[in-house]
């Protein structure tokens, strides 16, 4: 039995939809997106050592440290290793986007698009 493919969006898909909804050419749109993404990488990249950036109505990225562990082991070998801690992304949804994600799957057909 094959998995089915769920849909994948790009940035040109956003473009594409920035630019429809704004009423702006791609180009125009394009240069928007990019430089949104752009500043939430480059401030997620200076987070010394944890970050929070809170976009209202959309939700929370985090910057996190992980404990170390200084006794893990590796699966094949069997060895224990030590793995330092390091830092790892977190996302947590604003409760609009939450409370949508979480209406059973027939209800989320008749939402506005």
């Amino acid at each position: 039995m094959a998995k089915s493919r769920r849909p994948t969006y790009t940035k040109k898909d956003i473009v594409r939809r920035v630019s429809a909804q704004s009423g702006q050419n791609m180009q125009t749109a394009s240069g928007w997106v990019e430089t949104v993404f752009t500043v939430l990488r480059d401030t997620m990249m200076t987070a010394d050592p944890e970050l929070r950036i809170e976009i209202r109505d959309f939700g929370v990225f985090e910057v996190k440290t992980t404990k170390s562990k200084p006794k893990a082991r590796n699966p094949k070998s069997g060895e224990i290793i030590f793995v330092p801690s390091r830092r790892k992304t977190h996302f947590k949804p604003s409760k609009l986007l939450k409370g949508f994600l979480s209406q059973p799957l027939g209800e989320t057909a008749d939402r506005d698009s």
